[in-house]
């Protein structure tokens, strides 16, 4: 009996999905117009990409969904939680209120209750004042009925987590298991504003997530598939649907890690620049052994400074559907605007009025899509000046992401990538691999399970072995936690930053694990 498994990754302008044998080996793939409420195009996927299959649905045990509910929910503003903030930090934090920094309109979401309480702790663990149980007790007896999701965070806290877990066991009791409880020591790393506001926003799109896992879930099941269920996650790995509800905000940005995975995967390449185009954005990644490069920088989503861990992507306003414009003495603009998801009805070549970079191409004799005889009578120079502004803008893209002078391999994925041609300033070989339209769904699918911790460690306590053992120890049970076979994991990063200003001979570890999935 075979094991298939079904891999989908939602993008701004196609939801694209496929279905690979046990091997590997893509059985069927399919494009859907991205719709616009996220859920339908999905479900019209799974639909068309069974009927295309034709293998038996009962040995379909695995669905991999990379997805872009819960990013757009923060920057639409839509379908968020309501949320408790606790910040665990008085008397020593009340010189700035949580939210600050955060854009106006999404402060009047989640801002609606806020609570500072004694406690927290110093760098070094030692505590600054001792817990206020007897407030949170308080504070969790009024909001019963208020919130559904509560976000704590306490000052240090991946120092030491002591009174995150209690101010957590105070909630639960309270207000049951229903409430959903997101610590900043799991979510973020050291800086305390950054860490506080992914941990408000992991509150916020719980319920996204959620509905989001159910709905694909039923989606299978209408179409007779009980396959075991996993998400994307940003650092290119799958997360189970239940660490999921629990982490939802590790989603965002999974779509170019899915495209990354994928690419490496069709080209058996582990360290390459990767260029995903799409129809809305050109996304560039930077493969280090098989996984993407994470970002060391603050991450600003929907307007809000966060320091969870994220890939180190760039973003070019350059698609299949940018639009082409002309002004008057002849110059030619690209975007950044894009007719996105309406390619099909606005672009010359398919019959409509707006000239993108798609009939840019098809003019060019590069790419047979539409119909030609729409764009043959585009000027030549029009055309000439578009197609190297398109090129420029990749190759300064490029040119941003390395970190040396040298060439460096270059693989093209994404539907768009068809733009693109197959010599690149900066590359020293261009791969444009088979199905490299579906490089995204293919790495949403071939994806191992990840678990990753970065906690402050104070070396003189265990000693710097068992130290570095207990923390590749703890990322190993957070893979398993998330879906991992415990008997196939291994350590796939490991990085260590002595903490000169700590006492205690305090270092920052960062350490995953990554391992096959467990069998259903």
């Amino acid at each position: 009996m075979a094991n298939y498994r079904i891999g989908i990754d939602v993008g701004g302008t196609h939801t694209d999905a496929v279905i690979l044998d046990e091997k590997y080996n893509v059985v069927s793939e399919i494009k859907e117009p991205t719709t616009e409420d996220v859920s339908t195009g999905i479900y019209q996927a799974v639909k068309k990409l069974i009927a295309a299959a034709d293998v038996p649905k009962k040995e379909i045990k695995y669905a991999m969904l990379g997805t872009t509910h819960c990013t757009n929910a923060i920057v639409e503003r839509k379908r968020l939680n309501k949320v408790a903030v606790v910040r665990i930090g008085a008397p020593a934090t009340l010189g700035i209120k949580p939210l600050v920094g955060v854009p106006d309109d999404l402060r009047a979401i989640l801002g609606k209750n806020v609570y500072i309480v004694r406690g927290g702790n110093e760098f070094d663990g030692r505590e600054i004042a001792e817990l206020d149980k007897e407030h949170l007790y308080g504070i969790a007896n009024e909001l019963k009925g208020k919130v559904d999701s509560i976000a704590i965070t306490s000052v240090f806290s991946p120092v030491s987590t002591n009174h995150e877990y209690e101010a957590q066991r105070i909630f639960q009791e309270v207000l049951g298991d229903e409430t959903a409880i997101s610590l900043s020591s799991e979510i973020g790393s050291v800086g305390l504003l950054e860490r506080e506001n992914a941990t408000i926003l992991n509150a916020a799109v719980v319920n996204v997530a959620r509905s989001t896992a159910n709905g694909f879930v039923n989606a299978l099941k209408e179409e007779g598939v009980e396959a075991k269920v996993f998400f994307g996650q940003n650092d290119g790995t799958l997360m189970s649907v239940e660490y999921t509800v629990k982490y939802p905000i590790l989603t965002i940005a999974c779509g170019p890690t899915n495209s990354i995975r994928g690419a490496s995967y069709l080209t058996n390449q582990s360290e390459a620049l990767v260029v995903d185009v799409g129809g809305t954005t050109t996304d560039i990644g930077v493969l280090v052994n098989s996984f993407p490069r994470q970002s060391s920088l603050a991450v600003d989503i929907g307007g809000v400074r966060t320091n969870f861990r994220m890939p180190d992507i760039t973003s070019v306003g350059l698609g299949g559907g940018t639009i082409v414009r002309v002004k008057e003495d002849g110059t030619v603009t690209l975007g950044p605007d894009s007719v996105g998801y309406r390619l099909q009805q606005e672009a010359y070549v398919f019959g409509g009025s707006t000239l993108t970079t798609t009939d840019i191409i098809v003019a060019k004799g590069m790419a047979e899509i539409g119909d030609f005889r729409k764009v043959k009578d585009l000027d030549e120079n029009i055309v000439e000046k578009a197609f190297a502004k398109l090129v420029e803008k990749v190759e300064d893209a490029i040119d941003r992401m390395k970190t040396s002078a040298d060439p460096i391999p270059v693989i093209l994925v994404g539907g768009g990538s068809v733009l693109l041609p197959d010599t690149l300033k900066g590359a020293s070989v261009v791969h444009r691999p088979d199905h490299f339209g579906v490089a995204n769904a293919i790495g949403s699918a071939i994806s191992q399970v990840s678990g990753q911790i970065e906690r402050v460690f104070s070396l003189d306590e265990l000693g710097r072995e068992q130290t570095m053992n207990k923390a590749k120890e703890m990322a190993i049970q957070e893979a398993i936690r998330a879906g991992a076979d415990s008997s196939d994991i291994e350590i796939v990063d490991f990085e260590d930053v002595p903490l000169a200003y700590l006492p205690g001979n305090a270092t920052r570890i960062r350490a995953k694990a990554a391992g096959i999935l467990a069998e259903v």
